[in-house]
């Protein structure tokens, strides 16, 4: 048995990296600070060791060939999932851009609502550091953020130490929409949070207010959304005069038609506090399963984020066209590749009778077995790497901690592009 202290997760999003581990074998056992999202994903057991052709078992050499056949045979494959880390999504891109296939992460449909409302206008976002270290005012939109990260408020909040305050316990904290769903949002000092509740129908007209009202216009009614406009008024208040506010929203729970615009108000609102001579920031969730990773490896090797073509030797970007969801549902697919090195759970979509070739987490069960299913190492796990975290501004070294002999992912795709070439 090995005890392995600092181990960093690339599973909450939040990048915590104090977790400890005992390894046994190929066993996993989260010992400290484990949580709702960590500890089942690290204690995973493995369970497929050879890849699979058509449901037998056969050398990875095998499955690569057969990979690469499917896809040469192809007039417009399609890579999708993108859940891996750093060197995995560079092999990624450069095998679609080998095979001009479409790229499509599979969390792109839900942060497609924060790029659209980026690229119309702009944001003004803050980091989980200054979050630790300045906020004092801390406002969730839309979300239950304790579901989306068990230790956010342990690590980010009710943290002992601050840089610029002199009792983090002091901060506020305020749900706008959905209720939180345990009790961490409660200070030290047991401090409940301020809750405004509402349904997602509603949350775009609330959040209107709330712009209204701290810019000064004047709203007619006395409710919106079951919401007293009087209540909403002292939050807008509280925003105007807070050293550090910080909104945070998940653009995967604003499941409603046209949340980028939900999304475009929120940030316009972060912008009107700040014009009113008050520090004031906006502060996205999401980074879970290497989205936030796809993306900035896509964003640095070609200008844009992960949904694109490769078909005409350049990059085209298009957040509407290459969504690989209504491309199956048109029939214009002929080939997947689905990656998830992460989620077991997170199975490709049904493509009918399309070729697939899932390159993916050991574990993973499917409805219908691909042609070609190649069972790789996790990272943080299985082997050592990179993921971004959700403020985009720390990649994390990821441990490796147990001897699986699985290949990674980047391993995998890059032998089947070799093999493209022969």
């Amino acid at each position: 048995m090995t005890k392995i202290t600092e181990v960093p997760s690339p599973f909450c999003g939040i990048g915590s990296d104090d977790l400890t581990i005992q390894v046994d074998g190929v066993s996993i056992t989260v010992t400290e600070n484990g949580c709702a999202v960590n500890t089942p994903a690290f204690e995973q057991a493995i369970t497929d060791i050879s890849p699979r052709v058509d449901g037998k078992e056969v050398s990875l050499e095998e499955a690569v060939n057969k990979a690469a056949q499917i896809l040469k045979k192809s007039n417009q494959p399609v890579v999708g999932g993108c859940a891996t880390d750093v060197n995995g999504m560079r092999a990624l891109m450069s095998l679609a851009d080998r095979n001009g296939a479409v790229v499509d992460n599979m969390s792109f449909t839900a942060a497609k609502r924060n790029f659209l409302a980026m690229q119309d206008s702009g944001w003004m976002n803050t980091t989980l550091a200054e979050i630790k270290n300045r906020c004092d005012l801390f406002i969730v939109l839309g979300c239950d953020l304790e579901a989306f990260s068990p230790r956010f408020y342990e690590r980010y909040l009710w943290n002992k130490e601050s840089m610029f305050l002199d009792d983090t316990s002091a901060r506020k904290v305020v749900y706008i929409g959905k209720a939180p769903s345990g009790k961490a949002s409660t200070s030290p000092k047991k401090t409940k949070a301020q809750i405004l509740e509402c349904t997602d129908a509603d949350l775009p007209e609330v959040v209107a207010v709330l712009r209204a009202l701290i810019k000064g216009n004047p709203i007619l009614v006395e409710k919106v959304g079951g919401i007293a406009v009087a209540d909403l008024q002292v939050i807008a208040d509280k925003l105007k005069v807070a050293s550090y506010g910080v909104v945070t929203w998940a653009a995967g729970a604003l499941n409603f038609s046209h949340a980028e615009l939900t999304v475009q108000t929120i940030c316009e609102l972060v912008k009107d506090v700040n014009a009113s001579g008050v520090r004031c920031s906006g502060f996205p969730l999401g980074g879970k399963e290497g989205d936030q990773t796809a993306n900035q490896v896509c964003g640095w090797q070609t200008g844009y984020p992960a949904r694109m073509r490769f078909s005409s030797d350049f990059p085209e970007y298009d957040p509407f066209l290459y969504d690989i969801n209504h491309m199956f549902d048109k029939g214009e697919v002929d080939a997947f590749l689905w990656v998830q090195a992460f989620n077991t759970s997170a199975v490709p979509p049904q493509g009918g009778k399309i070729p697939t070739i899932v390159v993916a987490r050991s574990g993973m069960v499917f409805k219908e077995e691909p042609e070609v299913f190649i069972p790789v190492g996790t990272p943080g796990i299985d082997h050592s790497g990179h993921a971004y975290r959700l403020d985009n501004v720390v990649a994390i070294r990821l441990k490796k901690l147990r001897d699986s002999g699985l290949p990674s992912t980047a391993e995998v795709l890059t032998a089947i592009e070799q093999a493209l070439v022969i």
